[in-house]
Formats: structure tokens, C-alpha cells, sequence
């Protein structure tokens, strides 16, 4: 007679015990597992079961002992017995009722795993999700011998039960371990756990190579029960639930009941190596379509290993499927029995069932395996930290395979960067130096090209591109390829001035653009009769292959002395094949001339047919230099995310290559100069030579940038979030990008702004871009653009670069430097056709503010002089104040004006991102209420445009805006107070040190002028030279950028005469930084 010593005197007395109820037979269970565990009293359990096996043998006794004894035992026959086959052929499995008992459900899903080969599992590591009593994880162990399975399960009864089964399969009946042919046995390759889906592998850092889950797929119909702490002493029928029904999991998928799946699927990305498998059971309840994609948008690929029909569990209710139905369009799919081939409703089926029908369901298993594993890996790694909801509108399915391989990697790199920076990095106006790397490495690599990033230039665009380069000429007379000249501002192309005379005065006009066909040989006839001063052509296909078409160009513009920027953005190709290009031909064994540059826009992707990036080559250092500036001055630099993308293209065309495999040829250098070249326009060599413009060729290897109109301050994660949703969704509205209706309103919200039908939105990559554009539209008319001494200096550069006819107004200390109605007055009384620039309601660079009642008297003297006023309020937003100013109500403060000049308007002028704190994203718009200039305006062309990604992100963070969404609120209202902290730490450094300053209330920057410093002289020793200046507001830029490492801006860039702007956004420990080479510097002017 079986007997436990010191426990069960027999089997009868265990039964006795067990039949009291199902929580006393599980107690009875879990001390014989004890005795298993225990290694000295392992063979006697052992036997035990073995006895209390044989008490059940027919099928009638085994459901009699469920019933009796709230357990049952019994053998699963898991394989069909085959002549000469040695291995067990059978399990002995034991269940009770507080846990899932294997069943159609599972069998059809081991089913499943049989059709995969024996490598599938072999010394592989697995995990069984809801593992239930264990039987498929002993099975796969036994059968397959992976190194390793993890059995999982969130009812820690079924764990308990699952290692009882592993120790009765492990040993025979005598308690002797069974060996398999590795001389191993289960217990060696079989683990249980408790453990909320693979919870229990990550945190203690298991990768697995395989994963297999049968998980409940359909929503509680009482929610609240599954909100319960789970036990092992919780109510059977409680724990028992948890085999059948899952509680909501805040995935998408949760409408269809398989909420808990997508969880499991992306806790499984985590987990699983590179090349893993993750095999799924799944009810086919809610549509096949439905199920796949679950899977495919998060980038994994499906095979349907097998599929069947298999009655729905009687004891599963499917109410909470009806209820869904009736809340949305989606109908679920079941069938009348197993034979009926006509699916019915989940509500037709819930009254089947309910009238004795017995209804049937699919039941598919999946084999899933990342397409892209360390990519997806990457991006479920950052949705996981805090952005676990963008996953809902993550999609990685494509139809195109070339799709998938450019999106997904992009993705991923995205995600790097959003979770490794807090904020965009600064880059020069130039572009991003890796990205400028990346073009120079590819056409290194796969042209022979040997050139550096500085070589590159970035642009926004090819039309802001060539626009940039005419303009930094100014050319009397220009042609250009008729493919390019619908770039260009209309003026240029209908203008007949050819020959400048001694009376012209400067004006928009004074470029004078021709068009012309691509054909070489026609473009040359035109360019040796009109002999212009710039030519910008792009080649015929047909002539692109070979470079005799491109040296014909080169020799011809150099005999008459023009200068030549060649197109080759049809024939250049981001591929690791790509196409013969003749330019590049010609750049591999000769060195570019002086006066010839490429032009390329890059278009040709696989995913945004409209996100462009363009740069420019030239291996002359002053074309470089100039156009750096240049794109500087009139747009900023180019929008980080448009450089990502690409970069992330020719990454991945240079990442798997050696470098320097194939080291470049020497090239021959082109003796023959052109002649009498144009060089650099009059106002561009001005600005060129006198603008504070940013310090990029530094000898510290780390300055700190006060002088950058960015802010460093950690991104709020509503915007990161944006910013990453953005990319990842797929069809994706044009409503969802309409940016316009939540501009109006944040216009309206922040400035009292309204908009009215005869109104246009427009739109740039940054509000500098615009304000160019009007500066254009201010000399078309003729006017006179002024600007209030304590402008922001970039606007005041980007106008005299455009040659604009410029007056400045004189403001004073006492007064803040604010403009006044005196000032003003005296000021507009002069000037014919006045356009006045308001920075407001912060003031850049001070950092004060303009009340309601200032900016109404600005108005209203500008009423009476009918000037037009461009109002920009691109550098507002933060505020630190604890004065109150009162917001700004311009709607009511206009309609009080009264002007009898019909010329008076407001233009708008503004961004989105700098009042969210989300450094390094730009974005414009400006209103424009004057059909006059609207018309204009829309003639100059040449804008980039925001992506439609850009206006996604812009859209979301205006609508958190608008409702007021604690999680953006809080995160900016955190970084104001930080900027008013600095503000105040910025000024108590620099009064210390003997600086003048202007107190900010608002804003990134504040003022203060060196007094204490200016007749001083300072000594600065490098190498073997020396540096020796006074101290004046001419040169205490380059004193401080010389001894410190610090940029500031100088009294050049303020407008005000001895006052330094200094920027206060910046990261933490730069900011650390930068007060301690304001007080070094202090010390060594002092010393």
C-alpha cells in the first residue's frame, strides 16, 4: 500500500482529505510536491502518485476522482506509437479545477508545433506562456530536447501542479529518473514560474529563442473580477478564469479580446534573439484578417502552421464579444457546430449557445519571426519607456518589401535618438557634420569621389538651393534649365533687364533668369550669345552617362567667365547599385573648378515621396563658407528629422562596407582658370564679412553656445511622442495634417488674433524662412524696414543680406530698449512706405514683454502712418515673470484703429515649437490679412515647406495645448521655471562680475553690456603667438569665444550699443559651464 512516511498513511487517507474540497486536495498536492522536491523523499512521493494513479484507471473513475476528489490524473497520449521508437509516448498529467485542463484548445495547438522540424526546438531555450499544468512544456522537452523551457503562468496554483507533472514524467514509476539520450532528464530541461506573461524572463534578463503561448483571447464580461490580487489561496472559480478570459491590456486589439496576445507579442520582441520564433495559438473568433495583422504591424512576419475548427468551450462566455459588436462595425466569426461552413455573429451565436446549440470557432497557430529583429527590437525598446500608447498607432506592415527596408531602420534609429537625447543636438547651418559625412562617405565609396563634409552644404530643398545661390551672386542675368526655373520667384523670370546701368537701385528684380532647354548642346549656344554671369542646368538622361556633356558645360561657362551650378538630382541614386553618372565620373578623376558647384536634391525614397533634402558640392573653402552663411541667413538650417531620414538611408549603404578598401586615385587639377568670374553680391560680402553669424570653426574642442536661438532643454515626452507617431502611423489623413484650424485657434488662444475669410496661413520650415519672404515683399513695394534698436539680429542680417532699404529706431535703457509712441512717431513721420518690425510679446533678445497697452499704441501710431507691421512673436512662449503683464488682445486692439491709409496691416508671424520647449523641431507660419501682399508673397516661391510629419507633430502638440493636457502642461511649466532659475543665477554671475544687466521676465536670452571691462586689455598666448586686444563692444565676442570657449552674441548682433545677448536654454551641465567661463574670463581681464 502506497504510503507517505510522516504524512499519509495511505492513498485513501490523502482522498479523504481531498474530498473535503478543492482547496483542501490542492493543499494535499502542494505537500506532496514538497516531499518531491525534497531529494530524500523524492522516490517515495514518487511511488505515491504511482499508487493513486492505479486507483483510476477507466475514464469513468478518472472524471469520478475530479468530481470526488477535485483532482484527476491520468495519461496524455501525445504521439501515435511507431515500430522500433524508444522515447515515452505518453505523459501522465495532473490537473484540478482551479486551473486550465488541457483541451481541444491545446491539443490543436500542440498539433501546431508538431508540423515545425526537430531543429525547431532543439538545444533551443523556450518559454510556454499560460503553461496551465505543464504539459506542453514537458512535451516539447521530451520530444525536441531544447536546452532549456520556461514554463509560465499568472495562477501560481497551475505552477505548483506543473511541477508535480514535470516530477511524475521526469521519474518512472519507481522513482527512478528517467535519462534521455543526452543522459539528461526533464528536470533538466524544464522550469516553472509564476509570472504575469514573460515577466519572469525579463527581469531576470532570459533571452529566449523560442516562444510558444495559448493565452486566453476573450475580455471578462465582469472586469472588475480580474482586477482581484492574484494568490494561490484566491477562489478556484477566480483563478480558473484566468485560463479563459483576459482583463483589458490598453492595446487596440483589446476591442477584439486579443489585447492580451499583443502584449505577450511585444513583451516577446524584448525577450527574444534576433532570429527567434514566437509561436501563437489563435481563436479565430474575431476574423483571420484581424488576427494576422496584430502581428504584422508590429513588424513580424506570419506563416499559419495549421488550422482547424474546434467547439467553443462550453463554460466560456462570450457575452462581452456581443457587446462589442453592438459598439462598433466589427463583426466576430463563428459557425453552427463543426460542420457548418457559414460564419455567424457573435451575437447570433451567444443566442445558439443559449438555445442548446453547440457553436464552433477557427483555430489558427502562427509562426511569427521579426523581419527586421534588431530594428523592431529597438523601437518596442523605446515605446516601452514611457510611450507605451503610441503603440496603437504603430504600424510595420508593407506590402512592398523595399518599403519595410527603408521605414523600419529609420524607425529604429528615430527611436535612438528620442531615447538617448533629450533634445536635438545643435548642428551648423551647414548641415549636420555626420550627415554631411554620410553624403561625402557614400560618394567616396561608391563613386570614387573623394570628398569631406566640407565639401557639403545642406539645404532645406533644391529650389532653396539654387534661390540661395542666385542670391548670394545677384547676377545680372542667369539660365536656367526650364525643369528648374519653377522654382524661382516670379520676377526673376519676367523681367527684361539684362544690362545694369549706373541709375538701377536694388530691388527684387535685379536678377534677371532665362530659361533654357536641358539639351547641352542648345544650353551651350545660349550661354555663348548672352554670356550670362551664373548658369544652373541640370542633364539630358541621355547625356547624364558619360561626363563629355559636363566638361563641355565646364569649359564653356569658364571661357566667358560664368559661374556653373550643375543639377544631377534625376541621375543620382541612393542605392547600393546605382546608376552610371557622368558628373561623378568626371569628380573621381578631376578636381571640381572653382566656379562650378553640384547641385542634388534628394527625393528618392521609398516611403515620402515629399520630403526633400538638397545639398550642394564644392571643393572651393569661399563657396562652402558663403553658402553656409547664406542658408544661415535666410533659413536657419535645415529641419533635423529631413537629415535623419536620409542619413539613415546612406547609413545603411555604408555600414556593412570596410573603409578605405579601395583608396581614392590621385586627381588632376584644372590649370586653366575662368575669367572674370562673378563674384559674391555687394550686400552678401557686407553681411558676409560683418554679421554675427555662428561660430563654427572653433579651436575648443567643445564650446558652449549662448548665441543659438534653441532651446537644450529636455523635450517634453508629449512632443517626443509626437515626433515618433508621426512616422510610424501609416495613411495618415490629410485632416490629421491640417495644421491650419489649430493654428487659427492658437493664435486666437494666445494673442487674441482672429482670422477672417479674406486671411492666409502660411507656412515654412521655420518662421525665419518667412520673414525673409517679406522682407522680399517690403522691397517689391518699395519700403522702408524698421527695426527697433534691440532687434533680433539674425532678421537684421537676413535684410541687409536681401539688400533691403533698413532704418533703425533708437530705444533707451530706462525704457527696457522697448519701442515707445514718441520714438516711433518721430520716426514713421520721416519714411515713405514704412514697415515696422515688432519682436513681442517677448522681446528677442531682451527677454521683456510688451503689454496689451504698449503694443496697442505701436498699433495705433502705425495706423496713422499707414505702415505695414510684421508682429513676430516667433521667440515668445516661456514666461517666468511674476509680474503680470496681461495677455495681449490684438482682435479688439485693431478693430479700435481707424486708418484712412489703407496700406496699414498686421502681419503675424510666429512658431509653434519654441513655446513647448521642443528644441531643435522648428516650424512657421505667418498670417497675412492684405491681398496685396498675399499676391506678392506667393510670387517669390521658394519656401520649404513643412512635411506633412512636421504639421502631424505640430497639429498633436496644439491640441494637448488646447485641452490643457497635464502631461505637456506640467513638463513645460516645469522648464519655465528652470529658464526663470537660470535667469536669475545668469544675472547674479554676470553683476558679479561687473556686468550691466537687463533683468528678462520671459523668453531664452537676456542682455547685459561689460562695463567694467571695456579700455581693458587682455593677453591670450596659443602655440607660439600671441592675441592682444581692448576691450570694446566690437571685440568682447571674439575676448570671450578666445579665452573661454563660450559664444556669445556682441553689440552688432543686439542692435544696442556696448549690450551681449546670452541665450539661458541650454543643458544642464552647459549651463554649469558657461557661468564658469563668465567668472574665469571675469579673473583674467581682473589679473
Amino acid at each position: 500500500m502506497a504510503a507517505i512516511k510522516g504524512l499519509y498513511g495511505s492513498v485513501d487517507e490523502f482522498l479523504e482529505q481531498c474530498k473535503q474540497s478543492g482547496d483542501s486536495a490542492y493543499t494535499a498536492l502542494r505537500s506532496l510536491l514538497e516531499r518531491l522536491e525534497d531529494p530524500n523523499t523524492r522516490t517515495e512521493a514518487r511511488i505515491f502518485f504511482a499508487g493513486l494513479q492505479k486507483r483510476f484507471q477507466s475514464k469513468e473513475s478518472i472524471d469520478e476522482c475530479l468530481d470526488n476528489y477535485h483532482f484527476r490524473i491520468q495519461d496524455i497520449f501525445i504521439e501515435q506509437h511507431q515500430e522500433g521508437y524508444q522515447k515515452t509516448k505518453k505523459l501522465t498529467m495532473m490537473v484540478i479545477p482551479s486551473i486550465f485542463m488541457p483541451e481541444d484548445w491545446s491539443f490543436t495547438f500542440y498539433e501546431g508545433l508538431n508540423r515545425h522540424p526537430s531543429s525547431m526546438f532543439k538545444d533551443k531555450t523556450v518559454a510556454e506562456l499560460g503553461c496551465g499544468n505543464g504539459w506542453i512544456s514537458i512535451a516539447i522537452a521530451d520530444k525536441w530536447a531544447p536546452s532549456k523551457v520556461y514554463g509560465l503562468d499568472i495562477n501560481p496554483r497551475a505552477v505548483k501542479i506543473s511541477w508535480i507533472n514535470l516530477y511524475l514524467n521526469a521519474l518512472d514509476e519507481s522513482g527512478q529518473p528517467i535519462y534521455d539520450d543526452e543522459k539528461k532528464t526533464l528536470l533538466d530541461r524544464v522550469e516553472f514560474y509564476e509570472s504575469d506573461l514573460l515577466g519572469y524572463c525579463r527581469d531576470n534578463h532570459i533571452e529566449l529563442e523560442r516562444i510558444v503561448g495559448c493565452i486566453p483571447q476573450i475580455l471578462n464580461p465582469n472586469p472588475d473580477a480580474m482586477s482581484k490580487l492574484i494568490t494561490e489561496n484566491a477562489s478556484e472559480e477566480f483563478l480558473h478564469s484566468l485560463s479563459n478570459y483576459c482583463a483589458l491590456q490598453g492595446f487596440v486589439e483589446d476591442q477584439f479580446g486579443l489585447g492580451l496576445i499583443a502584449r505577450a507579442v511585444e513583451e516577446g520582441i524584448a525577450v527574444i534573439k534576433p532570429m527567434g520564433i514566437m509561436i501563437f495559438n489563435m481563436g479565430g473568433r474575431p476574423g483571420q484578417a484581424v488576427c494576422k495583422r496584430l502581428f504584422e504591424r508590429r513588424g513580424v512576419r506570419v506563416d499559419k502552421l495549421w488550422q482547424t475548427k474546434i467547439l467553443q468551450a462550453g463554460d466560456t462566455d462570450i457575452s462581452a464579444l456581443v457587446e462589442i459588436e453592438k459598439n462598433s462595425p466589427h463583426r466576430f466569426e463563428f459557425f453552427m457546430g463543426l460542420v457548418g461552413d457559414q460564419p455567424i455573429c457573435a451575437r447570433t451565436a451567444w443566442a445558439y449557445g443559449k438555445a442548446g446549440g453547440r457553436i464552433s470557432h477557427a483555430l489558427s497557430v502562427y509562426s511569427c519571426q521579426l523581419r527586421q529583429p534588431n530594428q523592431v527590437k529597438k523601437i518596442f525598446e523605446f515605446l516601452k519607456n514611457g510611450f507605451q500608447e503610441i503603440s496603437n498607432s504603430l504600424d510595420l506592415s508593407f506590402e512592398d518589401d523595399s518599403v519595410a527596408e527603408e521605414k523600419i531602420p529609420f524607425l529604429a534609429y528615430l527611436a535612438s535618438i528620442l531615447k538617448e537625447k533629450s533634445f536635438f543636438p545643435y548642428e551648423p547651418p551647414s548641415g549636420s557634420k555626420h550627415f554631411r559625412s554620410l553624403i561625402a562617405g557614400f560618394l567616396k565609396a561608391y563613386h570614387h569621389v573623394p570628398l569631406s563634409a566640407e565639401n557639403v552644404v545642406v539645404f532645406p530643398s533644391r529650389a532653396v538651393a539654387i534661390e540661395n545661390a542666385l542670391r548670394l551672386f545677384s547676377p545680372r542675368l542667369a539660365i536656367v534649365d526650364e525643369h528648374l526655373t519653377r522654382y524661382l520667384p516670379r520676377q526673376w523670370l519676367t523681367s527684361l533687364t539684362m544690362e545694369k546701368k549706373e541709375t538701377d537701385k536694388p530691388s527684387v528684380d535685379a536678377i534677371t533668369v532665362i530659361d533654357a532647354p536641358r539639351q547641352s548642346d542648345l544650353m551651350i549656344e545660349l550661354i555663348r550669345k548672352l554670356k550670362p554671369q551664373v548658369v544652373v542646368t541640370g542633364m539630358a538622361q541621355y547625356e547624364s552617362v558619360t561626363s563629355s556633356a559636363f566638361e563641355h558645360l565646364l569649359g564653356t561657362t569658364r571661357e566667358i567667365g560664368a559661374r556653373l551650378f550643375i543639377d544631377i538630382s534625376d541621375q543620382f541614386e541612393l542605392s547600393s547599385l546605382p546608376g552610371s553618372n557622368g558628373v561623378l565620373k568626371y569628380l573621381a578623376k578631376t578636381v571640381l573648378p572653382p566656379h562650378a558647384a553640384i547641385i542634388c536634391g534628394l527625393l528618392k525614397n521609398q516611403v515620402y515621396s515629399d520630403l526633400e533634402v538638397a545639398f550642394v558640392i564644392s571643393e572651393e573653402e569661399s563657396i562652402f563658407n558663403a553658402l553656409s552663411k547664406t542658408m544661415e541667413l535666410l533659413q536657419g538650417n535645415t529641419a533635423p528629422i529631413r537629415q535623419y531620414y536620409y542619413g539613415c538611408l546612406f547609413n545603411e549603404l555604408l555600414a556593412f562596407q570596410l573603409p578605405d578598401r579601395h583608396p581614392p586615385a590621385e586627381r588632376d587639377v584644372e590649370t586653366v582658370k575662368a575669367s572674370n568670374v562673378i563674384g559674391f553680391s555687394s550686400s552678401a560680402i557686407s553681411v558676409l564679412n560683418q554679421a554675427e553669424l555662428s561660430i563654427n570653426d572653433i579651436d575648443h574642442s567643445n564650446p558652449i553656445h549662448m548665441d543659438v536661438e534653441q532651446s537644450f532643454l529636455p523635450m517634453p515626452t508629449p512632443a517626443k511622442a509626437a515626433v515618433f507617431e508621426s512616422f510610424a502611423r501609416q495613411n495618415v489623413s490629410e485632416a490629421e495634417t491640417d495644421v491650419t484650424p489649430s493654428i487659427k485657434q492658437f493664435i486666437k488662444t494666445s494673442y487674441g488674433f482672429v482670422t477672417d475669410s479674406n486671411s492666409e496661413i502660411l507656412y515654412a520650415d521655420c518662421p525665419l524662412a518667412l520673414f525673409t519672404k517679406l522682407v522680399l515683399c517690403c522691397i517689391e513695394e518699395g519700403g522702408t524696414l524698421c527695426f527697433p534698436s534691440g532687434s533680433n539680429g539674425d532678421n537684421l542680417s537676413a535684410a541687409k543680406f536681401l539688400n533691403a532699404s533698413i532704418l533703425t529706431i533708437p530705444t533707451s535703457s530706462d525704457m527696457g530698449f522697448k519701442l515707445t509712441e514718441k520714438q516711433l512717431t518721430s520716426v514713421l513721420e520721416t519714411v515713405s512706405k514704412p514697415w515696422l518690425y515688432v519682436s513681442g510679446p517677448t522681446i528677442n533678445p531682451t527677454g521683456l514683454l510688451y503689454s496689451n497697452e504698449e503694443i496697442e499704441s505701436i498699433l495705433s501710431v502705425c495706423a496713422k502712418f499707414g505702415a505695414r507691421v510684421i508682429l513676430d512673436t516667433s521667440f515668445s512662449g516661456p514666461e517666468f515673470t511674476s509680474k503680470p503683464h496681461g495677455s495681449w488682445n490684438l482682435g479688439t486692439s485693431i478693430a479700435k484703429l481707424n486708418s484712412a491709409n489703407s496700406s496699414f496691416c498686421v502681419s503675424l508671424l510666429g512658431g509653434v515649437f519654441l513655446k513647448m520647449l521642443t528644441g531643435g523641431l522648428t516650424f512657421g507660419f505667418l498670417f497675412l490679412n492684405q491681398p496685396y501682399l498675399v499676391d506678392v508673397f506667393n510670387s517669390l516661391s521658394g519656401i520649404s515647406r513643412p512635411h506633412s510629419t512636421t504639421r502631424y507633430t505640430a497639429k498633436k502638440l496644439l491640441s494637448l495645448k488646447e485641452q490643457k493636457a497635464g502631461d505637456l502642461i506640467g513638463e513645460v511649466t516645469e522648464r519655465e521655471t528652470i529658464l526663470g532659475s537660470r535667469s536669475k543665477r545668469l544675472k547674479e554671475t554676470l553683476e558679479k562680475c561687473g556686468w550691466e544687466v537687463v533683468e528678462a521676465c520671459a523668453g531664452i536670452s537676456m542682455v547685459a553690456k561689460p562695463s567694467a571691462y571695456f579700455g581693458k586689455t587682455i593677453q591670450l598666448k596659443k602655440d607660439a603667438g600671441v592675441w592682444e586686444a581692448q576691450i570694446d563692444d566690437s571685440n568682447i565676442r571674439e575676448a570671450m569665444l578666445r579665452a573661454t570657449g563660450l559664444c556669445i552674441n556682441g553689440a552688432s548682433w543686439t542692435g544696442i550699443p556696448g549690450y551681449c545677448r546670452f541665450t539661458i536654454a541650454l543643458e544642464e551641465n552647459d549651463f554649469g559651464r558657461a557661468l564658469d567661463c563668465i567668472v574665469s574670463f571675469d579673473k583674467l581681464i581682473r589679473n
